[in-house]
């Protein structure tokens, strides 16, 4: 085991619990609700920093468009992914299938899966026994996960070139058997096809997403909280606010095999952060831009850039920084292969992250 991950762990062990107290107090910062859920999905839409709600049009469309749904040929659809973040600490999951229910307007149906946790975090409270001694035997092991299941369809609405989608998503939050939340959100999209030039418009928890938390700490937890100076967690509420995500793409045809996409998105939302370059105290704007190279509908190679910021260092001194994405994709027919390289884990690129998806499109006269 790393010693980065040695840390990692210790730190959560450490400050997991009473973090929590504070990030669901009525004062709490809201910007770092449901965090993991900003991640995204699918190592092609990573590849392009996740510039893809005007363009997508695989199963993963209903995390980052539902709209896109409408786009998928296949009869029905499975798509998996995995990912380990900040130097493999915390696991990143995806699951998801999908089937479509009519020809006539392009109506497709998928149930998604999203899992983030961090494991094998070891529980220190019962270190020390009974007579004062240290006890390792009595150190056990926890998760600390977050859970999103999406209910998700999308169809064509009879205008020409215009789709609309939605997910309906179920959130559940655990810090291993101390704590449990569980919440409920909107997300709807559009999507506008005018030929080269695609058009799109994501609106996430559009009704807010309430998550509700409970503690379930035993007598002798809260003791030993008490006795080291911490708070001890209570129920309690943390919402995250609607976002909004505008997108627009334009594709370049060639005489040849090759063709280009090119899309920007751009996510605004009203939790503005100070290091956002265009972001302010109670807006935030947070620009990407993806480039796709398509290969006789064979190969791939994407690049994207997001994630700017202005980063103050230990010298006070400011520096513009910004993350840079590539990725790779293969088209076998039936299988999609791709494959991202990202850097999510830190701006400057010292943690970097491999992910990789497959896609199996499904058919026969039984789906």
């Amino acid at each position: 085991m790393s010693v980065l991950r040695h840390i990692a762990i210790l730190l959560t062990a450490g400050f997991l619990l009473p973090l929590a107290q504070n990030t669901l107090s009525a004062q709490a910062d809201l910007r770092f609700v449901n965090e993991f859920l900003n991640i995204g999905v699918g190592a092609r839409a990573h590849g392009m920093q996740g510039s893809v709600a005007a363009t997508i049009d695989d199963i993963s469309a209903a995390y980052w468009n539902p709209a896109g749904l409408s786009k998928i040929e296949a009869p029905a659809q499975v798509s998996a992914m995995h990912a380990s973040w900040f130097g493999g600490v915390a696991n990143y999951d995806y699951l998801s299938f999908g089937k479509r229910f009519s020809e006539r307007n392009n109506s497709f149906a998928s149930l998604s899966l999203i899992r983030m946790g961090v494991d094998q975090i070891p529980n220190t409270l019962n270190l020390i026994g009974p007579d004062g001694a240290l006890d390792y035997n009595r150190v056990e092991e926890f998760s600390a996960a977050d859970y999103a299941f999406f209910l998700s369809y999308g169809q064509d609405t009879g205008i020409d070139g215009l789709s609309i989608g939605g997910s309906a998503k179920i959130i559940y939050r655990s810090i291993g058997s101390f704590g449990q939340a569980i919440g409920f959100g909107l997300d709807l999209g559009l999507m506008y096809d005018l030929g080269n030039l695609k058009l799109g418009l994501m609106g996430r928890d559009i009704t807010t997403t309430v998550n509700s938390w409970s503690f379930d700490l035993t007598p002798d937890v809260q003791a030993v909280f008490q006795s080291t100076g911490n708070v001890i967690p209570v129920s309690s509420t943390e919402v995250a606010l609607p976002k909004l995500v505008l997108a627009a793409a334009y594709e370049i045809e060639t005489r040849g095999k090759f063709s280009y996409l090119i899309e920007s998105d751009i996510r605004v939302s009203s939790d503005g952060t100070k290091s956002g370059v265009f972001s302010g105290k109670s807006l935030g704007i947070d620009p990407t831009l993806g480039l796709e190279v398509n290969y006789g509908d064979l190969a791939f190679f994407r690049v994207g850039v997001g994630n700017f910021q202005n980063i103050i260092n230990e010298q006070a001194n400011t520096s513009f920084e910004f993350q840079p994405n590539i990725g790779l994709g293969l088209n076998l027919g039936k299988i999609h292969i791709d494959y991202a390289l990202t850097n999510i884990g830190s701006v400057s690129g010292v943690l970097i992250s491999h992910i990789f998806s497959l896609r199996l499109d499904l058919y026969g006269d039984r789906l």
